[in-house]
């Protein structure tokens, strides 16, 4: 027999598409749960839920330290912000999730892998283009796209089967969450000229109420985050950390109408504190640290990379290639980022690193100051050689 080895969230869609692809299918359902550090309900009830489901085998996988470290991280030292915004949260717990389908496919015997997502969004993209980098053998099936899978028709057939899930609440967002951040999109939020309301965020509190602000110091190594106030921490403890003080500050709360990979544009809400004030600080060392034509060259890079994330090509060789070339970045990209968590913002107020490029006797106006003055007169002249001449042609000419 045939096993489908379906991404199992234990919401209303995936649990009823155990029995509806065993139907369609013929073959039996493995049911794989991923914890992303999303929160929510306990992976035990997860895993229980989908074998009452009717799978025929459930796994909970705790993928936290391996999303961290192997996801969150490069993202971080890609200075990963799609449309220079959004910093990949959805985008990037797809891949992990696509390692591990493959991997119980493997495990299980499974020709089949099975998503919910719909016809309209990114993540049908990510799952499949990852899941044919890794496997090309295994065959897809998406119920709510590939048989026009509907929500009242997801609830009929749950009352059908006697389901053992809640089709009572219904909430009024669509939201994803993880420990890199949390969207969401849906309900009134689709009016884009309707702001968000409070009710909308969990992640972070009201940037607007006043409170005392909260200052501390990001150590880096070769670009990645080591310690918090000199505190060493995990890459998982060290994004739960600043999700919880940079949140407090309201740190992270982004608004944006996307373009979607699909060609249509999106409105979407996200919280990433933990991601912001990461990414500002590891610019800003960036900035000390690395080379001006390197840097230069590097925004065009990380630019593409996040392209490529969230076009769901994680596994493509250029992606691949990317990273090699921002390893080599990495090489100098350390030292220490005081930053200022405030009012909804991550302000560096002081930076230093035993690689830096800042000359301090070279950049001084005052006294000490060690710029040879007199060879800058003709460099200027060399430098704008090409354009003087230009115009000269161009006048001389009409």
């Amino acid at each position: 027999m045939d096993r489908v080895v379906l991404a199992y969230s234990g919401g209303l869609d995936t649990s009823v598409a155990i029995p509806y692809l065993a139907e369609k299918t013929g073959a039996e359902v493995i049911a794989v749960a991923v914890d992303v550090g999303q929160g929510g309900e306990d992976l035990e009830v997860i895993r229980q839920r989908a074998l009452a489901c009717g799978a025929a085998e459930a796994e909970v996988i705790d993928a936290r330290a391996e999303f961290a470290t192997d996801f969150c991280l490069p993202a971080l030292r890609a200075n990963a912000l799609y449309m220079d915004r959004y910093p990949l949260v959805s985008a990037l717990s797809r891949p992990v999730i696509v390692r591990h389908l493959v991997a119980a496919a493997r495990r299980h015997g499974g020709t089949i892998v099975s998503h919910g997502c719909t016809g309209k969004g990114n993540d049908q993209v990510r799952f499949e283009a990852g899941v044919g980098a890794l496997a090309p053998d295994l065959t897809i099936v998406a119920p709510a796209r590939d048989y026009a899978w509907t929500r009242d028709k997801a609830i009929g057939y749950a009352d059908e089967k006697r389901l053992p899930i809640d089709v009572t609440h219904k909430s009024p967002y669509s939201i994803d969450q993880n420990v890199w951040g949390r969207a969401v999109e849906t309900g009134f939020l689709e009016d884009i000229w309707n702001a968000p309301i409070e009710d909308v965020y969990s992640y972070t509190a009201d940037p607007a109420t006043p409170r005392e602000p909260d200052d501390l110091v990001l150590t880096f190594e070769r670009g990645v985050p080591v310690a918090i106030d000199g505190a060493p921490l995990d890459p998982y403890q060290m994004i739960v950390e600043l999700n919880r003080r940079a949140g407090a500050q309201g740190v992270g709360r982004l608004d944006l109408v996307e373009d979607r990979l699909v060609g249509i544009k999106s409105r979407e809400v996200y919280e990433a504190p933990a991601a912001i004030a990461l990414i500002t600080a590891h610019q800003e060392l960036e900035n000390v640290t690395v080379e001006r034509d390197v840097a230069r060259f590097k925004k065009g890079v990380d630019q593409r990379w996040a392209e490529l994330v969230y076009d769901g090509l994680w596994f493509s060789p250029l992606k691949g290639a990317l990273d090699a070339f921002i390893e080599e970045t990495q090489r100098y990209v350390s030292g220490e980022i005081r930053l200022r968590l405030h009012g909804g913002r991550a302000v560096v107020t002081g930076r230093r690193s035993p690689a830096s490029l800042y000359d301090f006797s070279l950049a001084t106006y005052d006294s000490g100051d060690m710029f040879d003055q007199s060879l800058a007169k003709g460099f200027v002249q060399l430098w704008g050689l090409p354009s003087k001449l230009a115009a000269a042609r161009n006048a001389r000419l009409g």
